[in-house]
């Protein structure tokens, strides 16, 4: 029998870790062993812990996004696999996880035995995107035009742009995202010129529609 490989689960849900550590515990080849509910508790854990064979993590965490630990992991640990796992649009995300260092995106409506050939095929060093998902990056890479209004925001632009849908003031994005305000009126302002939008009213009516959107 091939050895475990070893998992850490990173979800802020403890409902979402329990059904993922009920069904990858069930296979006799892999292992979770552990869990972290803040990106800050994963890379502890990932300090602490020698050997790693793969990550599961959410884009959204409360701390910081999943794309901003993936970066993180990479520098600490490039020989460790991620894979993520969420509830958000892969159509928005799932190109950036790859350009991130990510190895595959899962929406978490996918039925379990997906989910399972996902992590396998992450775990035997290859990429995992739904048909659907690859088609168009292959589109894309063809030159055809299938980006989303948002293909051209910066990481960090779509995460203002993402809570300026949500309805947050420049101070609790502020917040939310560890930068100032000055930095986020900046993120506003970029955002505007690459969507073509007029003024600071466009910018969170078109936010918020394309909030509603992915829900």
């Amino acid at each position: 029998m091939p050895a475990e490989k070893q998992i850490l689960i990173v979800d802020d849900h403890p409902i979402m870790r329990m059904g993922l550590r009920a069904m990858i515990s069930d296979k006799d080849d892999l292992a979770v062993i552990g869990e972290a509910g803040t990106a800050n508790d994963a890379l502890e854990f990932v300090e602490s812990h020698e050997q790693i064979d793969l990550v599961i993590l959410d884009m959204s965490l409360p701390d910081r996004s999943g794309l901003d630990l993936i970066k993180d992991l990479r520098v600490m640990r490039p020989e460790i696999k991620c894979l993520f796992i969420s509830s958000h649009d892969e159509n928005v995300y799932a190109e950036r996880v790859l350009r991130a260092g990510g190895r595959g995106y899962v929406m978490k409506d996918r039925a379990p035995d997906c989910l399972e050939v996902a992590i396998r095929t992450v775990l035997k060093g290859g990429v995992f995107l739904s048909p659907d998902m690859t088609a168009k990056l292959m589109e894309v890479l063809a030159g055809g035009n299938a980006g989303s209004e948002v293909a051209g925001l910066t990481d960090r632009e779509l995460e203002v742009y993402r809570a300026i849908g949500s309805g947050k003031t420049s101070r609790e994005i502020a917040d939310l995202l560890g930068i100032s305000i000055r930095t986020v009126d900046a993120h506003r302002t970029h955002i505007k010129n690459k969507l073509g939008l007029r003024d600071a009213a466009e910018l969170n009516y078109q936010a918020i529609r394309w909030m509603d959107s992915q829900s």
